[in-house]
């Protein structure tokens, strides 16, 4: 079976840092691309960054380019998000996801269709 899980999320002040990890099992890690999702209540999900495991390549979203970082342990089966300079409107549960295709973009926009999803972890910052 296919399992993506989510974790490090938590609550922090604005300009705070935190790092999301994704632990991946039940299929070949070093074949897709893992891309990391977030969801605010009301709104519509919002990808943020992806990797592909296959040769490194990395595409951000314009809303976090600067401020976000993905990286790639294939060793530990494992993706990182990096999240630095935090905003209150950050808040989001944030969650992976896996494809061996790279999501669709249009017009920057990070598309969240994907073949596997883990459950999220919640991000929640204060101002």
């Amino acid at each position: 079976d296919v399992q993506l899980q989510a974790s490090g999320g938590g609550s922090v002040q604005a300009g705070g840092s935190l790092r999301l990890s994704c632990s991946a099992s039940g299929f070949t890690f070093d074949d897709y691309t893992i891309g990391w999702f977030r969801q605010a209540p009301g709104k519509e999900r919002e990808g943020l960054a992806y990797i592909s495991n296959t040769d490194g390549s990395t595409k951000y979203a314009a809303s976090v380019k600067d401020r976000f970082t993905i990286s790639s342990d294939n060793a530990k089966n494992t993706v990182y998000l990096q999240m630095n300079s935090l905003k209150f409107e950050d808040t989001a549960v944030y969650y992976c996801a896996a494809d061996q295709s790279p999501p669709t973009v249009i017009g920057g926009l990070i598309m969240p269709i994907m073949d596997y999803w883990g459950r999220g972890t919640q991000v929640t910052v204060s101002s």
